[in-house]
């Protein structure tokens, strides 16, 4: 008896249950995960950067502790709270932060692109917007963990070194939980910064000079004592950052409030994010 050739209905049954299985989420999400640990970059930079955020943060508090018995009246009433949050994360505590954290984000990227690895990657998973948003999310707990731990390590041993003059301040303290989150969540932010600019450009040093520049050279170079550089001023990340240190909120010509620094904060986030997702969609690789 010959065999006869299973109809188009039974033919796709036949396929659809020896095809393999569409990648879960969580598998891209793993998958994502290992990818990123095995960059021999990643936990050096992890470390590096933790240590050299907290030493700088410690080295301008112990300045201060070591220079308070010689300042006049005026200059101790100054200090608190503002001075003593700043010494718990300093400028160049997050300039370091921002830069250690954009490179990690960018590198997920651009790393695939420039050894073509990423090619592999969308042939073995076609979803391409899954895949990035499985970076997306990886990038984004391990930058959030990077910020909360070198904050919370900054806060502490900092503030641990200022209450030797009665100086510290806790978390308790008006305030203080907002600006340590800040400094922590400046991480995820710069990361994600990184990731958009890297999907879109897709080349190691240029996406190094713009996320510098759209991070921290930008910011630096815009004042805020005309209306229209102020309204440019408090859109960027760093200068929400800056906001969000003021423990008590310093005279401005155009202040602005905590709640507007934090939605800046989500805005660049949220559009860096989908950037990073939708940016290669299209784009060959």
């Amino acid at each position: 008896m010959t065999a006869t050739a299973p109809s188009g209905t039974e033919a796709a049954v036949q396929a659809a249950e020896t095809a393999e299985p569409r990648a879960r989420f969580t598998d891209l999400i793993a998958a994502e995960w290992i990818k990123m640990w095995s960059l021999r970059s990643t936990p050096w930079a992890f470390v590096a950067g933790t240590l050299a955020i907290i030493g700088f943060n410690i080295f301008t508090a112990y300045n201060d502790y070591s220079n308070w018995p010689g300042w006049d009246a005026k200059q101790k009433a100054e200090f608190m709270p503002n001075w003593a949050m700043l010494d718990s994360f300093t400028d160049a505590a997050v300039l370091c932060l921002m830069l250690t954290a954009s490179a990690m984000g960018a590198l997920t990227v651009v790393g695939e692109y420039s050894t073509g690895t990423i090619r592999t990657t969308f042939a073995a998973v076609p979803a391409r917007r899954s895949v990035m948003a499985a970076k997306v999310t990886v990038v984004t707990v391990v930058s959030t963990v990077l910020g909360l731990v070198a904050a919370g390590g900054s806060f502490w041993s900092t503030q641990a070194l200022l209450a030797g003059r009665n100086t510290g301040l806790s978390l308790g303290d008006p305030g203080v939980v907002s600006a340590v989150l800040a400094s922590a969540l400046a991480a995820p932010v710069a990361a994600l910064v990184g990731m958009a600019v890297g999907a879109i450009l897709r080349a190691s040093a240029a996406t190094v000079g713009v996320s510098f520049a759209l991070l921290l050279l930008v910011p630096m170079g815009i004042s805020d004592d005309h209306h229209g550089t102020a309204v440019v001023d408090h859109l960027l990340p760093y200068s929400a950052w800056a906001r969000l240190m003021q423990v008590v909120e310093k005279p401005a010509n155009f202040p602005w409030s905590e709640t507007g620094a934090w939605a800046v904060y989500a805005a660049w986030y949220t559009v860096c994010a989908v950037t990073a997702i939708f940016a290669v969609q299209r784009r060959d690789q």
